[in-house]
């Protein structure tokens, strides 16, 4: 298996992130699994190492400067220079807008998009000063179209859109590229939490007809991070079951 450098990824420790984490480790990369519970992050890396692949852990919150910094520093040391960066850690937080408190809306984005700022800074001057290196950001559909008792999530995932643009055009021409993926709904711990009305009417707007599973996520993060995509600079891909139509 060729040696495609290493990988963080963060919020890995279930779902999506779990799925992206395993996919990159078997494409070849060594890969760091990040979550807030350094448990689930644990059960990860342990399961990619049964499977063949070279993983290592770390715990923490990603809206925490100071844990970001401990989470590249082990990337470093387990393996040496981040190469890849998948930017998934988030949660999902279902209320009308009328009931969200400032509390929901700052923790929101603070994980979303003060976590995806914080990471992005923490991994960028080496990528910059090697002249290359990958960053994959996920967002959401909904952070084009807007969601239902979403506010707040929709906009943080807009956010994150919006970063992932303005940086690709910093950074592109200094060989690091910038990319996002948008997923419809998913079948993850995350989706499942939502209430089960919310899901029965998402789904029946799907053109598809289903939602996703993670590992078609997965998928699209191995192809951004991959040499196949070399042309995708500031784009956001949309594996959401026809969700979002671009």
């Amino acid at each position: 298996m060729a040696d495609l450098g290493t990988a963080i990824v963060t919020g890995a420790g279930s779902g999506i992130g779990r799925a992206v984490a395993a996919r990159l480790a078997s494409d070849g990369y060594a890969v760091l699994v990040n979550d807030l519970d350094p448990g689930r992050a644990g059960a990860v890396a342990a399961e990619i190492a049964s499977a063949g692949g070279r993983a290592a852990s770390a715990g923490g919150d990603v809206s925490s400067e100071a844990d970001v910094e401990a989470i590249v520093a082990a990337a470093r040391t387990a393996f040496g220079p981040v190469t890849l960066l998948v930017n998934n850690a988030g949660f999902v937080h279902q209320a009308l807008f009328e009931n969200l408190s400032p509390a929901d809306f700052d923790r929101m984005f603070a994980v979303h998009v003060r976590g995806t700022f914080l990471m992005m800074r923490a991994v960028l001057p080496a990528m910059l000063a090697a002249g290359s290196g990958v960053i994959v950001n996920v967002a959401s559909q909904l952070g084009q179209i807007g969601g239902i008792e979403l506010v707040h999530y929709s906009g943080a995932k807009a956010a994150i859109v919006g970063m992932t643009k303005a940086l690709a055009r910093e950074v592109s021409a200094r060989g690091v590229r910038v990319n996002a993926v948008a997923p419809g709904p998913i079948n993850t711990p995350l989706v499942m939490a939502l209430s089960e009305d919310w899901r029965n009417r998402k789904a029946a707007e799907l053109p598809l007809g289903r939602f996703g599973e993670p590992e078609e996520v997965a998928a699209t993060v191995s192809f951004l991070a991959s040499p196949a995509a070399s042309l995708f600079v500031g784009q956001t891909l949309g594996p959401n079951s026809g969700d979002v139509m671009l």
